[in-house]
């Protein structure tokens, strides 16, 4: 037990790295940060702030518009939009920012299109590489969390209480304004911070449309300024705002958990959603369709054109051979990352499952934090403790160790994504009754017998998940993958990401879309419980 706690805390270190990096400031370090304070900090944090703020907004009207239409009303297509809406999740922003690009740009079919049919010489349409060209590719990507909150929350409850309410004699717009509408704001809340986490990480998106953020400040200073001081105290900053945000989800979270009273047997006539016609269900056809074009299959159908046209030309300048190198190189981190991260959650919530002490309570909390925490943070606070012990302890080889193994990348995915797998497992968990463990241990099981006999086949799917859910997102994950990975590994969302910084977007399109087709697999596990559900 005392092993699985000292595990766990581990995962914490790269945050208290960067905590820690405060108490070697000294006189030369505080002209570094007040030299910040005045230049570069102001517009890092005006621009995070205009960023979030837009974001914020167009994923709470977005997610929660069309979770309301699918959870409330009936029209054509709504079971299919029921799930297509997810879409979007399997789709990273930085992928969705390189088909844009293309489709947007100067040279781009759309301009193209447009200067041809008016006559015009210059550009059409404004840059998309810009703070404006920015918030759709985050709302559209990021809207699935706010959609499904707030559908879980609106189908548990919402149609059963919009009934009442028109028996009472409401009207649509005042049954949506005064019931759904309270409803569901606890969990459009939780999704809009969500979404807001997942911002304010990227690094990407904001790296190659040339924004300045708090991420892309944070890489700047250690990467091109080598200023371990001033990309200590970004990351710092940074984290209050994360864990400021994380607060707000809590809470949100903790207010969706009130009770509703369900009566027996099925579903009556007078408790099925409210069925449209004519205008109003074309309006909620296309505002459903709206999304999930732009989201998910407008990029895709951009990125096979790109790849089409370097095909066709001739000029494919991605060999094969070194592309299933790449390949190869993301499946066996995400693969990794995904074992060991599930064989810690399982681990820890078997512990928790026997004894459920304050340190080990302690110890999953400070697990589920990680998700939440930047990956730009994660890389420096692994970073700085590495230097340290390497100055103090030469022949240690930590910093060889942290950037030329894989080490420091698996030490970095487990801080971050070990909150999916321990929440998957702790969902399965909770579906055991516990009068199982009590008959094992009558019948003379040990701990390990009843973790192999009874729980394991019990979570096996649970288990799944939770490493499905880790190997995606290892894959698409760039920030810390991108400072962290060792000499010649390279992989799919580096090699992108690289690629399309070159300009060289047709050579990109195979490793996006690649990552795009493996992040459909969760999705379609995801909709597939739902449908179940």
């Amino acid at each position: 037990m005392r092993l699985i706690t000292v595990l766990t805390l581990l995962l914490a270190l790269p945050v208290l790295g960067v905590l820690a990096s405060w108490g070697a400031v000294d006189s030369g370090s505080h002209e570094v940060l007040w030299h910040q304070l005045v230049t570069v900090l102001p517009g890092y944090a005006w621009t995070s702030f205009v960023l979030s703020a837009w974001v914020a907004a167009g994923v709470a009207v977005v997610g929660g518009t069309t979770a309301a239409a699918v959870s409330l009303f009936d029209f054509p297509g709504r079971r299919f939009f029921s799930w297509a809406l997810l879409l979007p999740l399997a789709m990273p922003a930085y992928v969705m920012a390189y088909a844009y690009t293309d489709f947007l740009q100067y040279s781009g079919p759309l301009q193209s299109a447009l200067r041809e049919l008016t006559g015009a010489q210059g550009a059409v349409l404004p840059d998309v590489r810009s703070l404006g060209g920015a918030v759709p590719m985050f709302i559209f990507c990021l809207y699935p969390y706010a959609y499904l909150l707030t559908r879980a929350a609106l189908s548990e409850r919402g149609v059963h209480l919009m009934e009442a309410a028109r028996l009472l004699g409401a009207g649509t717009a005042r049954r949506v304004r005064q019931v759904a509408l309270p409803l569901a704001r606890p969990a459009l809340a939780a999704g809009v911070a969500l979404a807001l986490m997942e911002t304010l990480a990227d690094y990407g998106v904001g790296s190659y449309f040339g924004l300045t953020t708090f991420t892309t400040g944070i890489y700047k200073a250690w990467l091109s300024m080598d200023d371990r001081v001033a990309a200590a105290q970004l990351a710092t900053v940074l984290l209050a705002v994360v864990a400021l945000l994380l607060w707000f989800e809590h809470r949100a979270q903790k207010r969706l958990r009130f009770a509703t009273a369900r009566s027996g047997g099925s579903s009556s006539q007078e408790s099925r959603p409210v069925r449209l016609n004519g205008r109003q269900a074309v309006l909620a056809c296309a505002w459903c369709a709206l999304p999930v074009l732009l989201g998910f299959v407008l990029p895709v159908l951009v990125l096979l054109r790109l790849l089409w046209l370097e095909v066709q030309h001739g000029e494919f300048g991605v060999p094969w051979a070194r592309f299933a190198v790449w390949a190869w190189s993301s499946f066996k981190l995400a693969g990794l990352a995904a074992l060991l991260a599930a064989l810690l959650a399982l681990a820890l919530a078997f512990a928790l499952r026997l004894k459920p002490r304050p340190e080990l309570r302690l110890a999953a909390r400070v697990a589920s934090l990680g998700y939440a925490v930047p990956g730009a943070v994660i890389s420096v606070g692994i970073l700085l403790p590495a230097g340290w012990l390497q100055s103090v302890w030469p022949a240690s080889g930590a910093a060889a160790l942290v950037t030329g193994t894989v080490f420091g990348l698996m030490y970095a995915y487990l801080v971050r994504f070990s909150a999916v797998a321990l929440q998957s497992v702790e969902a399965g968990y909770a579906r055991i009754p516990a009068t199982l463990d009590e008959s094992a241990r009558m019948l003379g099981s040990s701990r390990w017998r009843l973790l192999r006999t009874v729980h394991l086949p019990l979570l096996r799917r649970s288990a799944f998940a939770a490493a499905l859910l880790v190997f995606v997102d290892v894959m698409k994950e760039l920030p810390a993958t991108y400072v962290l990975r060792p000499f010649n590994s390279d992989t799919l969302a580096v090699v992108a990401y690289q690629l399309a910084k070159d300009e060289r977007l047709g050579e990109a399109a195979l490793p996006s879309l690649a990552i795009v087709l493996v992040g459909l697999l969760p999705v379609l596990l995801l909709s597939r419980a739902m449908r179940d559900r």
